[in-house]
C-alpha cells in the first residue's frame, strides 16, 4: 500500500543514487579483493600456474566492467519504434521548450536549479505568491484533469469497459475531494500527496516560488491530482500501464511501474495546460505558453532514479506520446 506518492524528485534523490553507486563499487571491490586473497594464498605457484592466474584475473575484471548496471535514469529497451524524421521534429520541439525556458520571464525554474537553492520561509513573498496562485488554480485544475482523464480513457480504448468505468468514477470522486494546497518549507523543491490526507496537496516553498506562471503551476497541480485519482489501490493501473508501454515502445526507454505512473501524470499535466491556453487566449505566443508545462525539466544535471525518468528523458517521452504538442510547439499555433 502506498502511504504517499512523491511526484517530483527531491534534493535527496541524487544522494540516494550516490549511495547505491558507492555500495555497488564497494561490493565489486570487495569481491575482487576476496578473489585475490584466495587465489594468491598458496605462494608456491609455478610460472605456468601464475600465468594462467593472471589471464583469469584479467578476464574477471573485463567481465565485471561489462556487466555493471546502467543508471536508472537512462536504462533502455531494445530500440525505439520512432521514425528518424519524427525524432528530428521531437528534438526541435525540445529545443523550443528549453530555449523558451531561458527567454521567458515567467519560465519555471529548472529542477536541478531549485534543488541547489536554500530553503525558503513560508512567509517569503515568492512562496506566498506561489501558494496563492496554486490555491486559485486548484478548481480549474480539478475540472481539466477530469476532462483529460476521460479523454485518455477514450484514446487508449477503455471507454467501453464497465469495470474500468467504475474505477474512473472513483478516480473522479477522489479528484473532486481535493480542497487545499499546503505550503511546506521542509518539502523544499518537492510536491507530494499523502494518501492518508487525500484532500491536500503539499508543495515545497521553493517549488511554489519556482513555478512562476499559471501554466507551470497547472501542470504540477494536474500531475498531483492524477496521483490522487489513481489512489492507494492503483485504480487507473490499466491506463497507466498502457501509457507506459506506448512511451517505452516509442522511445526505447524503460517506462514501467512507477515510471509509467509518473509519465502518465506528466501527460495529463500537458493536456490540462493546453486546454487552459485554448480557453484563456492572450497576447503571449502559444509556443511560449505550452513550453511552460514541461520546461522545469530543462536541466543541466540530468539524472533520474528507479521511479522517475531523468528530466530530459521525461520531456522526450512526453512529447513522443503527444505528437500534436510537438507540432504546436514548432508551428506556434493550435491544430
Amino acid at each position: 500500500m502506498k502511504a504517499s506518492k512523491h511526484s517530483w524528485k527531491s534534493e535527496s534523490q541524487f544522494g540516494e543514487i550516490g549511495k547505491l553507486m558507492n555500495y555497488s563499487s564497494r561490493k565489486a571491490a570487495k569481491a575482487q579483493r576476496v578473489f585475490l586473497v584466495s587465489s594468491f594464498a598458496p605462494l608456491r605457484l609455478c610460472g605456468t600456474n601464475l600465468f594462467l592466474l593472471l589471464i583469469i584475473l584479467i578476464s574477471f575484471t573485463a567481465s565485471h566492467a561489462q556487466s555493471k548496471p546502467k543508471s536508472g535514469s537512462h536504462s533502455t529497451r531494445p530500440g525505439p519504434t520512432m521514425p528518424a524524421e519524427t525524432k528530428e521534429l521531437l528534438d526541435q520541439a525540445i529545443g523550443v521548450v528549453c530555449t523558451q525556458a531561458k527567454l521567458d520571464p515567467k519560465s519555471s525554474v529548472a529542477i536541478d536549479d531549485m534543488q541547489a537553492r536554500p530553503s525558503l520561509p513560508l512567509q517569503s513573498p515568492e512562496a506566498r505568491e506561489g501558494a496563492e496562485r496554486a490555491q486559485r488554480l486548484l478548481p480549474v485544475a480539478k475540472e481539466l484533469v477530469i476532462t483529460a482523464l476521460r479523454q485518455l480513457q477514450t484514446d487508449y480504448g477503455f471507454q467501453n469497459q464497465p469495470k474500468f468505468n467504475q474505477r474512473m468514477r472513483q478516480a473522479i470522486a477522489r479528484v473532486n475531494s481535493v480542497s487545499r494546497v499546503r505550503p511546506d518549507m521542509e518539502s523544499r523543491d518537492d510536491a507530494s500527496v499523502y494518501l492518508s490526507r487525500p484532500h491536500v496537496i503539499t508543495f515545497g516553498t521553493i517549488f511554489l516560488a519556482g513555478l512562476r506562471s499559471d501554466e507551470g503551476m497547472l501542470s504540477v497541480l494536474a500531475h498531483e491530482l492524477t496521483h490522487i485519482a489513481d489512489g492507494d489501490n492503483d485504480g487507473l493501473r490499466l491506463l497507466v500501464a498502457a501509457v507506459g508501454n506506448k512511451a517505452s515502445d516509442l522511445t526505447g526507454l524503460d517506462i514501467h511501474g512507477q515510471r509509467a505512473e509518473e509519465i502518465s501524470c506528466d501527460l495529463i499535466g500537458a493536456m490540462v495546460v493546453r486546454t487552459y491556453i485554448v480557453t484563456t487566449p492572450g497576447y503571449e505566443s502559444i509556443a511560449r505558453r505550452l513550453a511552460r508545462s514541461i520546461q522545469h525539466n530543462c536541466v543541466e544535471l540530468d539524472e533520474g532514479d528507479e521511479d522517475h525518468l531523468s528530466p530530459r528523458n521525461t520531456i522526450r517521452a512526453l512529447l513522443a506520446l503527444n505528437p500534436a504538442l510537438v507540432r504546436e510547439l514548432l508551428n506556434d499555433r493550435f491544430e
